[in-house]
C-alpha cells in the first residue's frame, strides 16, 4: 500500500470513528426527534463516482458514441478504386447471400443485359397480398413462389417444368401471404406464410417432408450442413434437420408488432449461426446446438419519419470475414464482430435489404432509398447516388415510395432491380449510371444471375431472364 494510501485509509477510519462517537452521544443525550435529525446526518456521505452518466435504457440502444453527430453536413461524392472478386461464370445461385459459402461475389454478366424471355409464375402481388420470395437457381432449373403459395418450377429457357400449390387443406388461397427458398442439392426448401416448412424434390416437386412452425414462415431459408435455419413470425430462430424435418433446436427473441413484410434470412458460418428478429435483436448462436453465443441490438430513429417506429431488422445479416453487417430502415447500419457481437461502428443509413460487401466496401440501398458505398471499415460514406422516391412529387400526395431490390454486384457493377420498371447498372467506384433495361410490371423481388442470366419476378407474377 503506498503512503498516499495509508493517509486516505487513515484519514476515513478516523472520521468514521468521530462521526459513531457524535452520534451515540446524540442518542444518549438528546430527544428522539432531535437525536434522529442528527442520526441522519451521521450517514455515510454518498460515494460519486467518476465516468460518463448514461441512462439505464441505454444498453437497448445502439452505442451512439459511435454515430457521427446527427448534424454534421453529407459528405461529399468520392471516386475510389475497389478491387472487386473475380468474375465467376456460376451455374447456380441456391439461397440468400448472407452466407459466404455460398454467396457468388461477382457473378458474370453482361454489360448490357436485355430482356430473353419471360414466364408466368402465378399470381402477383395485391393489396393484401406480396410476392416475398427471391428466386433460386440450381441444375438449369428456376425455382420461384407467388404471392398466393404457388411454387414453380422454369427451366433456362422459360418452359414451365411444374407447379405445387402448398396451401394447407384446412386454409384457402388469400388466408396468407410470403414465403422463401433455398435449394440444396436434390431438394428445394419452401417456408411460407401459412406456418410451414415444405422440403420437395426438385425434379417434380414432390413433398419429402412438412414441419409445422409457431408463426409465419414468410423469411427466406438458409442451408447450412445438415440444418435448415429460419425464423418465423419474426420472434422465434429454427435449426431443423435438412433430411427429415425434425427440430434440432429453436431459440427466441421478444415479440413486437410493427414488423415488415418477409423475416430476415439467417446467416451462417463455420461455427456460428446469426439471426435477425422483428424486435430489432441480433442473435449469433452456436450453429449446432442453438446455444447463445452473444446477443445485441440494432434500434435508432431517423427523427420525422413515421416508418422510424418500425423496429424490424429489415437489412438480414451477411457475414464478410470476421464481420457481420446488419441494420433496419430506421436509420440504421452497424457492423459486429462475429466472434463476439461488438460494435465496431453505426451508420446512419438504415437498409432495406441486405448489404452487399466487396472489398473495401459495403453497398446498401437505404431508407431514404439512396444506393451508397460505405467504407466497409468505418461505416464512413464514400458516395451516395438518389434512387426514385416518391411515386408523385406533389408534397401532398408523397404517400408512397417505389421499391428497390438489392444490390447485388455481377459483371462488376452494381444492380438495382426497381419497381418502376427499372433495372439499373452502377459503376462501384463513384456511383455513376452505367445501364439501364426495362423490367415490364416493374420488380417486386431481388435479381439473381446465375450462367450469365439475370433473373427478377415481377409485380404481376412473371419470372423474366436478362442476358
Amino acid at each position: 500500500m503506498t503512503n498516499l494510501q495509508s493517509v486516505f485509509n487513515a484519514h476515513m477510519t478516523s472520521g468514521r470513528a468521530r462521526r459513531g462517537i457524535l452520534c451515540k452521544r446524540a442518542s444518549l443525550g438528546m430527544g428522539a426527534v432531535v437525536a434522529s435529525l442528527l442520526l441522519s446526518a451521521c450517514a455515510e456521505p454518498e460515494v460519486i463516482l467518476p465516468g460518463l452518466r448514461q441512462d439505464v435504457r441505454s444498453v437497448l440502444q445502439n452505442d451512439d458514441s459511435l454515430l457521427a453527430p446527427a448534424d454534421l453536413p453529407i459528405p461529399a461524392n468520392t471516386t475510389r478504386a475497389i478491387a472487386l472478386p473475380k468474375s465467376v461464370n456460376n451455374a447456380s445461385w441456391s439461397q440468400a447471400a448472407g452466407t459466404p459459402s455460398t454467396r457468388i461475389g461477382n457473378a458474370a454478366l453482361s454489360a448490357a443485359p436485355r430482356l430473353a424471355w419471360t414466364s408466368n409464375i402465378g399470381q402477383g402481388d395485391s393489396r393484401k397480398q406480396r410476392i416475398t420470395a427471391t428466386p433460386v437457381v440450381s441444375g438449369a432449373r428456376v425455382f420461384t413462389i407467388d404471392s398466393s403459395a404457388l411454387v414453380t418450377a422454369t427451366s433456362t429457357s422459360g418452359a414451365v417444368l411444374w407447379t405445387r400449390d402448398l396451401t394447407p387443406a384446412s386454409d384457402g388461397q388469400g388466408d396468407a401471404t410470403g414465403g422463401g427458398l433455398a435449394v440444396d442439392g436434390d431438394t428445394l426448401y419452401v417456408s411460407l406464410g401459412f406456418g410451414s416448412v415444405t422440403a420437395l424434390d426438385v425434379s417434380n416437386g414432390g413433398t419429402r417432408w412438412v414441419q409445422d412452425i409457431e408463426g409465419t414462415g414468410s423469411g427466406a431459408p438458409t442451408v447450412y450442413g445438415d440444418l435448415v435455419y429460419f425464423t418465423s413470425g419474426d420472434d422465434l430462430g429454427w435449426a431443423l434437420n435438412k433430411s427429415n424435418g425434425r427440430v434440432q433446436w429453436q431459440t427466441g427473441a421478444s415479440t413486437t408488432i410493427g414488423n415488415v413484410l418477409g423475416a430476415p434470412a439467417p446467416a451462417i458460418s463455420p461455427e456460428i449461426a446469426v439471426m435477425g428478429f422483428g424486435s430489432g435483436e441480433v442473435q449469433g448462436l452456436f450453429r449446432q446446438g442453438g446455444l447463445d453465443r452473444w446477443s445485441t441490438s440494432v434500434v435508432g430513429k431517423r427523427p420525422g419519419r413515421a416508418l422510424a417506429n418500425i423496429s424490424d431488422v429489415t437489412s438480414a445479416p451477411v457475414i464478410f470475414g470476421d464481420t457481420v453487417y446488419v441494420g433496419n430502415q430506421s436509420g440504421r447500419l452497424a457492423a459486429l464482430s462475429l466472434a463476439g457481437g461488438a460494435r465496431l461502428w453505426v451508420a446512419r443509413e438504415g437498409a432495406i435489404g441486405p448489404v452487399w460487401p466487396a472489398g473495401d466496401s459495403v453497398f446498401a440501398v437505404t431508407d431514404l432509398n439512396e444506393l451508397v458505398r460505405l467504407d466497409a471499415n468505418t461505416g464512413q460514406r464514400i458516395w451516395g447516388i438518389p434512387l426514385p422516391n416518391f411515386v408523385k412529387e406533389k408534397p401532398k400526395r408523397q404517400s408512397e415510395v417505389f421499391a428497390h431490390y438489392g444490390p447485388i454486384i455481377a459483371g462488376g457493377r452494381v444492380i438495382i432491380a426497381s419497381n418502376d420498371g427499372k433495372l439499373r447498372s452502377f459503376d462501384p467506384t463513384n456511383g455513376a449510371l452505367v445501364g439501364t433495361a426495362e423490367i415490364p410490371g416493374g420488380a417486386t423481388t431481388a435479381p439473381v444471375v446465375a450462367g450469365g442470366t439475370l433473373y427478377v419476378v415481377s409485380t404481376k407474377g412473371q419470372l423474366h431472364a436478362f442476358r
